[in-house]
């Protein structure tokens, strides 16, 4: 699993602790919820601050 975090179009560099631990709250996140199909290839989430 690869996670790409962009910050104000700025990739970050995350080393394979971190990316596993968000791939992974992400992706159990993600599964749980009604519609997403389980052969899923990506997830993007954007976030943007109010």
């Amino acid at each position: 699993m690869k996670v790409k975090l962009i910050v104000d179009n700025e990739e970050i560099q995350l080393n394979e602790f971190v990316n596993n631990i968000i791939g992974e709250i992400i992706v159990g996140a993600v599964k749980t919820l009604k519609g997403v199909n389980k052969d899923w290839k990506a997830i993007s989430i954007e976030i943007k601050k109010n």
